[in-house]
């Protein structure tokens, strides 16, 4: 028997440096303008940034409904080329609930240099259960993170 692939990816290569990327996912003032998808916002972000540090977002949608946060926890911080970080464990790697309509994840982000400039973006959310992989699809990980991405690129591109 084999092991179903529980993983979402996203991999692309984009114009701005490992540093970035990096500076993006870890500073609050860098990471709230682009988290989410317009026209949905961060309204709030929590980043202690070390093994066992927490990591959460408010997000608020375009109609104002603001989704509780629930802070996660780093597992890996290894700039500017890698974070590993967990919805299933919250600050001191304590265990978290995972309320309803959630699913436990474990996301590792890598930004690799290329040779001639630019990052190799590579997003891996490792999930629990099918039941969970198949929920974030439906959400629309790949539209969702893909257009967050984007508007990560265009945010470190102004400076």
């Amino acid at each position: 028997m084999t092991t179903p692939d529980l993983a979402l990816r996203l991999v692309r290569e984009i114009p701005i440096t490992p540093e970035q990327c990096f500076e993006g996912w870890t500073v609050p003032e860098r990471l709230m303008p682009w988290f989410c998808p317009r026209p949905w916002r961060v309204v709030d972000c929590v980043i202690d940034l070390r093994p066992g540090g927490a990591f959460g977002t408010t997000m608020q949608s375009p109609d104002g409904v603001t989704m509780p946060n629930a802070p996660g926890c780093y597992l890996a911080v290894e700039a500017p080329r890698r974070l590993i970080w967990t919805n299933l464990l919250g600050p001191d790697f304590k265990p978290n609930a995972i309320g309803h309509p959630g699913f436990g994840f474990v996301c590792e982000l890598r930004f690799d240099r290329l040779p001639f400039g630019g990052t190799r973006y590579q997003a891996a959310v490792h999930h629990v259960d099918a039941a969970g992989r198949d929920a974030h699809a439906a959400m629309g990980f790949e539209a969702g993170w893909g257009a967050a991405l984007d508007q990560l690129v265009e945010l470190m591109q102004r400076g």
